[in-house]
């Protein structure tokens, strides 16, 4: 159930944004070595940010996994803000993530939680 949401000021036209959600959502299946059929990525694009008081291209991300491993995040970071570089050219020193793990309990799906 991983949820991977990414916030940017840069905007992208639609086939842009729709190549960078599916590249993503591929992205995090093998990060995470999760199927892909349970990944969502969101893509914010166009929105209104500034980072340092600079409004240059900058994003935010957010990852959202149950059993997210504690101890891999700097290895996640690194992998994602790469990935955010090659394909936007947002530089990885404008890029936050946060990263959390919800109790199963508190992540819901098909009416249900896990």
């Amino acid at each position: 159930m991983p949820l991977l949401t990414i916030g940017t000021n840069i905007s992208l036209d639609d086939q842009a944004a729709q190549t960078l959600c599916n590249k993503a959502s591929t992205h995090v299946s093998k990060l995470l070595g999760k199927p892909e059929s349970y990944v969502m990525v969101a893509v914010q694009h166009g929105r209104t940010m500034s980072f340092a008081g600079d409004s240059a291209p900058c994003a935010m991300m957010h990852l959202k996994s149950l059993g997210l491993p504690e101890q891999q995040t700097a290895e996640f970071s690194e992998s994602l803000c790469n990935f955010l570089n090659q394909q936007t050219g947002i530089p990885t020193n404008r890029i936050y993530i946060e990263f959390s793990g919800p109790e199963r309990h508190m992540w819901g799906w098909d009416k249900r939680t896990f």
